[in-house]
């Protein structure tokens, strides 16, 4: 008899409300969603500042870190020991409505986490774009022979935008945000972000801006020089890498990192991938246009209609990924390469 604990989850998700958010996470994706401004919507979280409880089956109810306390290696898998014995979910799972511009800001690298933010990993994270408005645009890094020093005279000038990188985008693409980089999101985009377990951002600047209490926001200056990489070449869009294509569906490479491999798989009306969970990694499968059904033996199908999202334990076994529509979806798995994260 198969384990009724494992199954394909999906989760209720938790929404944010910062200033920048806006409510095309219901015009455009219908959800259902409270008065006023939704900025992030957490999908599959399982940080204390917002984690998500499984919306059905045997979990029902149940957060996300107590899932992962009663499953263990059974949820996560052999590749994610580095998490378990922090007893951490390795990731997290967002959409994010920019109605204005995110402020500048910059992540820290593990290791310089763990001695600053009393033990929390750095974060590193990648953006799938999933609508734009005409013109749109983000930073991502900073303009080539920036040091230290000119970045934080730029700051104290009030004249940062001469020494960032702008990047156009539009709907489809990827971008990836390594440790280091200095990034804002800007206004007219919604993405999905998929990153670390880490919710440590430094705010390096806010465009003059004010919160909610008619007083500027918080910076980290110092914290954000200290971790902004200056080396760092010109980043840009990322190219696909085509893995396979074959039967309907095409699979490409977006991102790969030591915390995460992600793919996108399109898949035409009728077709289907098929992939095992051998107990190494879990994954997350998240449909961003059309519609797609998880089945695998034991368990109910489940339906993920655009823009929702599943977590597939790593001890799940063989499972299918079908399209009843032309649909995207992208895909995020643990990689092989295990490492240790700074004590």
């Amino acid at each position: 008899m198969s384990d009724p604990r494992i199954y394909p989850l999906t989760f209720a998700p938790v929404l944010r409300d910062y200033l920048w958010g806006g409510r095309r996470l219901a015009t455009l994706y219908g959800r259902d969603l409270p008065a006023g401004a939704v900025a992030e919507s957490w999908e599959i979280s399982g940080h204390p500042h917002g984690s998500t409880a499984a919306a059905r089956g045997f979990w029902e109810g149940q957060p996300l870190p107590a899932i992962l306390d009663a499953l263990g290696e059974q949820l996560v898998g052999s590749r994610a020991g580095w998490a378990l014995a922090r007893r951490k979910f390795p990731l997290l799972v967002k959409l994010l409505d920019a109605r204005q511009d995110l402020s500048l800001q910059v992540h820290p690298d593990d290791e310089y986490a763990l001695v600053h933010e009393n033990g929390e990993l750095g974060k590193t994270e990648m953006w799938y774009v999933l609508h734009t408005d005409p013109g749109a645009s983000l930073i991502l890094g900073l303009k080539p022979g920036t040091t230290r020093r000119s970045f934080e005279a730029a700051l104290a000038a009030d004249r940062v935008e001469t020494v960032l990188n702008r990047v156009p985008i539009a709907a489809g693409q990827s971008v990836a945000v390594p440790t280091g980089t200095v990034h804002a999101l800007l206004a007219g985009t919604v993405v999905a972000e998929i990153q670390q377990n880490s919710d440590t951002t430094y705010r390096v600047y806010d465009w003059g801006r004010l919160g909610a209490d008619g007083k500027p926001r918080a910076l980290h200056i110092d914290k954000a020089l200290d971790v902004s990489n200056f080396d760092q070449p010109a980043a840009g869009i990322v190219q696909p890498r085509l893995i396979s294509e074959a039967a309907g569906v095409v699979r490409r490479e977006l991102i790969r990192n030591r915390y995460f491999v992600i793919e996108e798989l399109a898949l035409s009306p009728g077709s289907a991938f098929q992939g095992r969970c051998d107990g190494s990694t879990l994954e997350i499968w998240g449909c961003m246009q059309g519609e797609v059904a998880v089945e695998c033996d034991g368990a109910a199908s489940v339906t993920l209609p655009a823009i929702r999202f599943g977590l597939l334990p790593a001890t799940l076994g063989a499972f299918e990924i079908a399209a009843s529509t032309p649909s995207v979806c992208l895909r995020a798995y643990l990689p092989e390469v295990v490492f240790a994260a700074a004590a």
